[in-house]
């Protein structure tokens, strides 16, 4: 796949303050539940619990929070509701990640984008800069880039970012109206059974399965759970390729819930290599650069809403042999 050789495999990390500002809408005074807040500090500084006052104190007597149009907050600042206030997240040490983007497409209105692994897409938890948004709008000095939809920061593979904000919906709507296909690869290793199935000649590559059942998050709340119930979810997977115990698989998510392809495959009794979370939560700690997660989104196809042509992209798939 594009670029999936560090520049530098030992990473490092430095402070950093975000070059693009995050936003909260200010609630409603109906949906406050019996709260109110005479200031917006006050109101940053129990909604954002874990992060201490004085840090957001700070932030305000550097000129770090303000209003939509530009008006810098106070600490006297009166909250307003339903007002956007923008502010730039910092992080004391930010993990610089070292594999690279590959723009793949470009037009007026999209980015088509090979997202390396770890990599997030926008800026989230110790990464504030270290994301495929900064990264592409550092690159193509357009400072509107924004994802069409989401890609977990441990899965690389084929994004599509849009450009233009006046055409941005018709990219969203993409998706919204299932007119976009998006074809994955995993690696995982095959159960002994089928195993010893394939090797008796009882079933034949390529095996099929729909998996269709209920996703809902678990605890901790970042993870998801398959329960009992209409189900949610439905994802079309099969294993085309074997070898020494260990199975490519092609993968086909109809619906889009979050780590969908990860349980779907951990419901299967084959969770992907290297998955940090299923089927048992790791500890967390930095990541191991030489065990990417085994999951790639290797192709996008749809029909441009706005200029027509039919886009069919795909990257470099993963590699079997390196696995097994």
């Amino acid at each position: 796949m594009p670029n999936l050789t560090a520049n530098n495999l030992a990473s490092h990390t430095t402070s950093a303050i975000a070059a693009q500002p995050s936003y909260i809408v200010l609630p409603r005074d109906s949906e406050l539940v019996g709260k109110s807040y005479p200031t917006v500090l006050a109101f940053l500084v129990d909604h954002f619990k874990q992060i201490d006052a004085s840090v957001w104190q700070q932030r305000i007597n550097d000129g770090k929070v303000h209003w939509q149009n530009g008006e810098l907050i106070n600490a006297d600042t009166a909250y307003q509701a339903t007002a956007r206030v923008y502010y730039y997240r910092e992080v004391q040490a930010e993990t610089k990640v070292p594999f690279n983007e590959q723009i793949l497409h470009q037009d007026n209105d999209t980015i088509i984008v090979y997202k390396p692994h770890f990599l997030p897409v926008t800026p989230g938890g110790n990464f504030v800069n270290e994301c495929l948004v900064h990264r592409l709008r550092i690159a193509t000095q357009i400072d509107t880039v924004a994802p069409a939809h989401r890609l977990d920061k441990d899965t690389a593979g084929v994004m599509l970012m849009t450009l233009n904000p006046h055409t941005r919906h018709a990219y969203h709507q993409l998706f919204l109206d299932d007119k976009i296909t998006k074809d994955y690869q995993a690696i995982a290793k095959v159960t002994p059974d089928l195993l010893a199935q394939l090797a008796d000649n009882t079933c034949e590559l390529p095996l099929h399965w729909t998996v269709k059942n209920r996703i809902v998050a678990a605890n901790p709340s970042f993870t998801m759970q398959v329960v009992e119930g209409e189900a949610n979810s439905h994802s079309e997977i099969s294993l085309v390729a074997v070898n020494n115990g260990v199975g490519l698989f092609e993968l086909s998510p109809i619906t889009g819930k979050t780590h969908q392809l990860r349980v779907h495959m951990q419901s299967l009794g084959m969770p992907i290599l290297h998955d940090r979370f299923y089927p048992v939560l790791q500890p967390k700690g930095p990541d191991n650069y030489d065990k990417p997660l085994q999951l790639l989104a290797k192709r996008l196809r749809f029909y441009d809403p706005i200029s027509g042509i039919e886009q069919d992209v795909e990257c470099q798939g993963l590699d079997l042999l390196a696995m097994s």
